[in-house]
């Protein structure tokens, strides 16, 4: 038996957000803004749009790009903070846009970090074999959860969607989960969080006042952990593999911030093959290692065997690292 990604794709909306349109917006500057994270450029949707139009454009891609029809998709994870709705899920939503037959379909929420969780947990049901083919997505339309007066945050985001195709075979691959860290401390969940919209803060004029549905971040002790988490988790994956720095084919870290993506990397010893486009899309939570892989793949510059170190960090406090081999 064997487990490979046979299939990529990304989505982003085609408006695109300039620091130079920040300006007119909130006191800030595209020297302060590219100083501090690296970030030119973010897409964001239009009202209308919705996560699962985002993550249907991204599922379709990959589904192409695997060369399969929506016919064989046998399960629908999708990794979400900005779901279109309390309930239904996002999934089954973009498997009926999709065309998917019948089949299990959920959301998962784990915020930037939620594609590893999703691969950890679609790798876990399928080495089960109660699930030949899956369709994993990480999606967000974070424009509708930014503060947009807030300028130490409405610089950062973008919405986006990112899909992998997942599939067992019984011809002998190699499966591609080679080891992973997967982990959260819910003990740090106040530093990254946006505390309205649930049970312990239903909606209210007060909570709407207060910004309480948008995403409030300390962002000097968020860039910290993020740098901890990420490369101690990198490091003790490689570990478990017994794999060294210089096996490392591609290294794909949360693209959050070029500053943690630059010191993850120096303190892994990765720094030359690390893969990077934050400069284009901002944070795009969950779809962002996607959409680093689906680039990767389809400018062919992965290559069977390749082995891919993987990581990120997120609200939760969330984080995970994993080796992945294409």
């Amino acid at each position: 038996m064997g487990i490979r990604i046979i299939g990529t794709g990304y989505y982003v909306p085609e408006r695109v957000l300039t620091n130079s349109d920040l300006e007119k917006i909130v006191d800030t500057s595209d020297e302060w803004i590219q100083s501090r994270t690296g970030i030119r450029t973010r897409h964001i949707a239009e009202e209308s749009t919705a996560t699962s139009d985002l993550a249907m454009h991204a599922g379709q891609r990959a589904i192409e790009n695997a060369g399969l029809t929506p016919a064989d998709i046998d399960l629908v994870v999708v990794s979400t903070i900005t779901p279109d709705s309390p309930t239904p899920s996002t999934a089954t939503i973009v498997q009926r846009k999709l065309g998917i037959p019948p089949c299990m379909a959920f959301d998962i929420e784990a915020a930037c970090t939620g594609l590893l969780y999703g691969l950890d947990i679609v790798h876990a049901m399928l080495a089960a074999k109660h699930r030949k083919t899956a369709l994993l997505i990480g999606g967000d339309k974070l424009s509708g959860v930014t503060n947009w007066t807030d300028r130490s945050t409405c610089i950062l985001f973008g919405d986006a969607a990112s899909a992998l195709v997942v599939q067992r075979t019984d011809e002998g691959d190699e499966d591609f989960y080679v080891a992973s860290e997967v982990s959260a401390n819910g003990y740090e969940a106040g530093f990254l969080q946006i505390p309205g919209f649930g049970s312990a803060c239903p909606p209210s004029q007060e909570g709407i006042d207060a910004h309480a549905y948008t995403i409030q971040m300390n962002g000097p002790k968020t860039f910290q952990m993020a740098v901890i988490s990420m490369s101690n988790a990198c490091r003790n994956v490689m570990e478990k593999a017994h794999v060294t720095h210089d096996q490392i084919s591609w290294a794909i870290a949360h693209q959050a911030n070029d500053r943690i993506i630059s010191a993850v990397a120096d303190r892994v010893g990765i720094s030359d093959r690390i893969y990077r486009n934050v400069a284009r899309f901002g944070n795009t939570s969950s779809a962002s290692i996607g959409i680093c892989l689906d680039e990767l793949n389809r400018s062919g510059q992965l290559k069977r065997g390749d082995l891919i170190l993987t990581a990120a960090f997120g609200a939760g406090l969330t984080w995970a690292a994993e080796l992945l081999r294409w």
